[in-house]
């Protein structure tokens, strides 16, 4: 059973993976929009939620303007990148909680389930080895993004 000093570590590391890997967004979008790296930073930085800057991205790079093997290379890095950002949101808008009798950590979900004729909220899950190994591959799948959107940025030539 993990112990919640190794829970904050890898969620910390998953932090600061996601955050360095979601930063090269800017020379994506310096090198489609062909600005200075400087104007993609305020442009970034102005976007204040992921999916608004994974947006932008995808509809810069749909461009008819964009080569169509740039096109390719762009829009499969940031499917992978929205795909990992369903395990990072959940461990950065979460509750931790851990039993004191048993040891074992949980999560419980910071978000809303309207149906019908009720509301939900807060669904707690375990913090066990399998989502210990689930963190660890998202760390592992975003430093091969950011591998990725290094090597776009070289391969067609984007403002470091």
């Amino acid at each position: 059973m993990p112990k919640l000093q190794d829970i904050l570590l890898l969620v910390g590391q998953l932090n600061y993976t996601w955050t360095n890997t979601e930063s090269l967004l800017i020379h994506m979008i310096a090198g489609l929009a062909k600005v200075d790296k400087e104007t993609a930073i305020v442009i970034f930085l102005t976007l204040n939620t992921t999916r608004a800057r994974v947006d932008l991205v995808e509809r810069l790079t749909k461009m008819q303007k964009t080569p169509a093997e740039c096109r390719n290379d762009v829009l499969e890095a940031t499917r992978r990148l929205s795909e990992q950002a369903k395990l990072r949101n959940k461990y950065n808008h979460c509750i931790y909680s851990f039993d004191p009798d048993s040891g074992q950590g949980l999560t419980q979900l910071m978000r809303i389930f309207d149906s019908k004729d009720e509301v939900k909220y807060g669904k707690v899950e375990a913090l066990d080895d399998q989502e210990v190994v689930r963190i660890r591959e998202c760390i592992a799948s975003l430093v091969a993004i950011n591998r990725t959107l290094w090597d776009i940025t070289d391969k067609y030539g984007f403002p470091r």
